[in-house]
């Protein structure tokens, strides 16, 4: 957790959810789940609904920055300028939330991990990330995760700004995991030599996250 930024009091949701956890709480089956798109317990929504701890920091792109540390040749702080210096990449990809709903074809823009990794290096020793939010949250994913094809540093959605609500000006997007080991309103992004569960792996969440295996909770292996 980062000592700097105070985690809110816990609103009714965060504590639903750490009690879902708890009671390993599966979702209701969707009725007719595609396959080859729909993770298995998943329902599609086009709606985008907005789970947090239940704060919204009030970032101004002019005041984002980025601290990219720990093991890694090149320590940086990107600022707004910095961001949209590097090369911006377009992609689409589906949302896969925990709480059992998914969105298709979501189009993002920002800056893929991959020209990130290529721009501070990391170490041979690397092996994990540990993701720093505005709002105290934090998520771990090991550096392969990171690198995956499709994850981004986002700030625009569908053409764009990306709304705060949903993390702006800057968030992280990893589609290949369930949607709360993409950090909202980033702020820190530590590389490290070994794990540190975040804000929901302490609290009963696999340490993981993969949909296509419903690694829900701690105990779905």
């Amino acid at each position: 957790m980062d000592d700097d930024v105070p985690v809110p009091e816990p609103s009714k949701l965060t504590l639903s959810k750490e009690r879902w956890a708890r009671e390993g709480r599966q979702p209701a089956r969707a009725r007719l789940a595609d396959a080859t798109r729909l993770p298995p317990g998943q329902h599609r929504t086009t709606d985008w609904p907005v789970l947090d701890l239940g704060e919204h920091p009030d970032i101004v792109p002019g005041a984002w920055e980025l601290q990219v540390f720990g093991a890694i040749a090149r320590p940086a702080i990107w600022r707004w300028t910095d961001l949209m210096a590097q090369p911006q990449t377009n992609s689409v990809s589906d949302i896969h939330c925990v709480t059992s709903w998914s969105r298709y074809d979501n189009q993002w823009q920002g800056v893929s991990t991959i020209d990130l990794l290529e721009s501070v290096v990391p170490l041979p020793a690397t092996r994990f990330v540990l993701l720093h939010s505005s709002d105290g949250y934090t998520t771990n994913l090991t550096l392969e995760d990171f690198a995956a094809e499709g994850a981004m540093l986002v700030h625009a959605w569908s053409g764009q700004p990306l709304a705060r609500e949903h993390g702006g000006p800057v968030r992280l997007v990893v589609p290949h995991l369930y949607f709360w080991k993409s950090a909202k309103w980033i702020n820190k992004i530590e590389f490290r030599t070994q794990d540190a569960p975040g804000f929901w792996e302490v609290r009963g969440y696999h340490n993981r996250g993969d949909p296509w295996l419903e690694q829900r909770y701690s105990n779905d292996e």
